[in-house]
């Protein structure tokens, strides 16, 4: 993990008395996974559960590696390795220190958009290109002959719009393609973009200038109005060139769809069978609904066929979403002329089988990922932190660290309403049924001084769930955000002797907090809560919940 310097974030004054977390339990449980055990030779779908939205997957020999968006979290780009597309290691994140990531002072849902990673054969390198809405970077580029090693600082490249995806192809010659906005002017409708392509400098790593050219126009058919045609990849195959990008803007109408032709700037000729993969036609009320599916990628399996990684999501039974977009995997059949999506166009189902080259699945043993019902312990034991704790727009060596008592947060001055770095470790919510249990040690100096837990859909969208001072008293309160606007919705007088247990559970949109004291059974505060304010739905952006051990030495929130 890299350890960065506090000298250029703010003076940070050492706490007399931080907050120390002793332990998390999180267990997920969903209804899907009790219905649906494996048997022999399958594994889950999806294969990252919780907010890892926009998937790109590249291969070197026998070794996949696979990014996924990180908007304003901090490290960013979760990169995870695999041997085999079913049994993944996350081997930590490509954007990890503060000159290749600056999202100080930005809302969560912008910085970090769309990471396309990609190998290099002709110069055996790795690279790792993405729009960062922050910092003034734009459109960057980052490389690495080892994507286990760590990445370059970034390079920033000389073009607007999002989605950025490099080519190389066999002659040597490089690409960028991305999506914009039409030419001035040339605007037909709302949701009406472009993709274009760009020759690509690999030793100047830069675009060349005036080489730009629109590819598509609109989408597969202009005279539909097609919307946000995006996240464009080419691939190479039988000396033709395929382009393959989203379509239908990322909602109830994604999809991804196909473009050929001989020459890698075009012209493009649309699939006659577009989409190639969409779940948009189907009953809403559909058993284990998986929607949205688009923003692919593909590459060459073990067992010399082709796959798609892409996001999906899975909405709760109120139809909203908590866990945030998430990566699914489906063979792709690529036969004929167009690669298709295998059962992509037809209801998902929750299990794969497993290529026939793979021996075993492995998730959630030996190091390996987890997916499916599991329960995660973290007792804040190891030197290293596991690289699903995250921090938000900071570095967490900023504010956290390994004691012999567990882990210790210094208290920034922000609280978790405001767009600065936060003295906040998250866990992403992975299930729709789960609980998420942690234990704290710690006496608040004054109304100032808060320490508990927070679940975060954004800085204008949250549950604050803590213990505080008010005069002399210690109180547990539960403070709803919505819009922005802050709520207690509860607030209770407690004895602090000792650790105090706090409890998040959810079933679907149902949310409770509880605390225990003593050894006692918990107590819930504020009964049962709606997570309505923890989905996209109801609070928009593109992260998911977050579960954070949170403390602020700025705390807004007065017990009643």
């Amino acid at each position: 993990m890299s350890v960065c310097s506090t000298t250029d974030a703010f003076s940070q004054k050492k706490a007399k008395n931080p907050p120390i977390f002793t332990q998390v339990v999180y267990q997920g449980d969903d209804q899907v996974y009790r219905d649906n055990p494996l048997k022999e030779g399958e594994f889950y779908n999806p294969i990252l559960q919780g907010c890892y939205p926009d998937p790109s997957i590249t291969r070197k020999g026998n070794d996949y590696y696979m990014v996924h968006s990180s908007f304003a979290m901090f490290p960013g780009v979760p990169i995870f390795h695999s041997n085999d597309l079913v049994n993944w290691t996350q081997i930590g994140h490509v954007l990890d220190r503060k000159s290749q990531l600056k999202v100080h002072d930005t809302g969560i849902s912008a910085g970090i958009f769309a990471p396309d990673i990609i190998y290099n054969k002709n110069n055996d390198t790795f690279y790792m290109i993405v729009t960062q809405f922050a910092g003034g970077f734009g459109n960057i580029v980052v490389k690495t002959k080892d994507p286990k090693q760590g990445w370059s600082d970034p390079y920033k490249l000389d073009f607007g719009g999002i989605d950025p995806a490099l080519f190389f192809d066999d002659n040597g010659k490089a690409y960028v393609v991305h999506n914009d906005a039409p030419d001035r002017g040339k605007e037909l409708y709302n949701g009406h973009r472009v993709i274009k392509i760009w020759e690509y400098d690999v030793e100047a790593d830069q675009v060349i200038k005036g080489t730009d050219k629109i590819i598509v126009d609109g989408g597969v058919d202009i005279t539909q109005k097609p919307i946000w045609i995006e996240a464009p990849h080419i691939y190479k195959k039988n000396n033709k060139y395929y382009l393959m990008c989203a379509e239908g803007g990322t909602g109830g109408w994604h999809s991804e769809v196909i473009f050929v032709s001989d020459d890698p700037k075009g012209p493009y000729i649309p699939a006659p069978s577009n989409p190639i993969l969409t779940q948009r036609y189907f009953n809403k009320d559909r058993k284990n609904k998986v929607d949205w599916a688009g923003h692919a990628d593909l590459v060459l399996g073990p067992d010399d066929k082709y796959y798609g990684v892409f996001l999906g999501i899975r909405p709760n039974n109120k139809d909203r979403v908590n866990t945030g977009r998430e990566t699914f995997i489906l063979p792709v059949d690529w036969s004929g002329e167009f690669p298709v999506f295998e059962n992509g166009l037809i209801p998902m189902e929750p299990k794969l089988k497993m290529p026939k080259s793979v021996t075993e699945n492995k998730t959630g043993k030996a190091g390996f990922f987890p997916n499916g019902n599991f329960t995660y312990t973290e007792d804040f034991k190891s030197d290293k932190l596991d690289y699903r704790w995250i921090g938000l727009r900071g570095p967490r060596e900023e504010f956290m660290s390994i004691t012999k008592k567990g882990m210790e947060i210094n208290p920034f001055e922000v609280n978790i309403k405001e767009v600065k770095p936060t003295s906040t470790l998250f866990y992403r919510q992975m299930h729709k049924e789960f609980s998420f249990t942690t234990t704290l040690d710690y006496k608040p100096a004054s109304e100032k001084d808060l320490a508990g837990l927070t679940c975060v859909q954004s800085e204008k969208f949250n549950y604050v769930f803590g213990l505080t001072k008010k005069g002399n008293d210690f109180y547990i309160l539960l403070e709803r955000t919505e819009k922005g606007a802050s709520k207690i919705l509860a607030s209770q007088k407690v004895d602090i002797n000792g650790p105090i247990k706090l409890q998040v559970k959810a079933s679907h949109d149902d949310f409770e907090f509880g605390y225990a004291l003593s050894g006692n059974d918990f107590t819930t505060l504020g009964g049962t809560v709606s997570g309505d304010i923890l989905s996209t739905n109801v609070a928009g952006g593109f992260t998911g919940n977050l579960i954070g051990l949170y403390a602020t030495a700025a705390n807004d929130a007065v017990p009643e």
